[in-house]
């Protein structure tokens, strides 16, 4: 599960960089130099991915890389807690089976789940595991 979505950047007219995303209208954001566009653009992403999964729907499928895109990806606690709701989704569980497993109280697994709710990136590690999943994590140049 790669959470990676390619990018438009242009200019916003005041010095500055719009970024739009085709394959998540949701995600707009700008910034004043191209690093901070950069890192406006994985924050406005990661939002807008949690949106979706937090109304109910599946994530949109990322397009081929274009001449004129940028791939963006999400921070990697976004990337963990989209996994895991992902991953929760498609297992067919409940969340009080999930609790179990990870021998919690429903509420917890309900927080665990919630997009929008922060949790530590072991927790969701302990999460995918219970899902049958684990995280890798890789390091590349900026």
């Amino acid at each position: 599960m790669n959470y990676i979505y390619n990018a438009k950047l242009e200019d916003n007219g005041a010095g500055g960089l719009l970024v739009t995303f085709p394959d998540v209208p949701e995600a707009i954001t700008e910034g004043a130099s191209r690093d901070e566009a950069l890192a406006n653009a994985s924050e406005a992403l990661g939002f807008a991915l949690r949106h979706y999964l937090g109304t109910g729907h599946d994530l949109p499928p990322a397009s081929g890389r274009g001449v004129e895109l940028v791939p963006i990806e999400v921070t990697a606690a976004d990337a963990l807690k989209l996994a895991v709701v992902e991953s929760f989704r498609a297992s067919g569980l409940r969340q009080t089976e999930l609790a179990e497993r990870l021998g919690v109280v429903e509420s917890e697994a309900r927080r665990i789940l919630n997009p929008d709710h922060p949790t530590k990136i072991r927790t969701l590690e302990l999460a995918l595991r219970a899902l049958g999943k684990r995280a890798s994590v890789a390091v590349v140049a900026a």
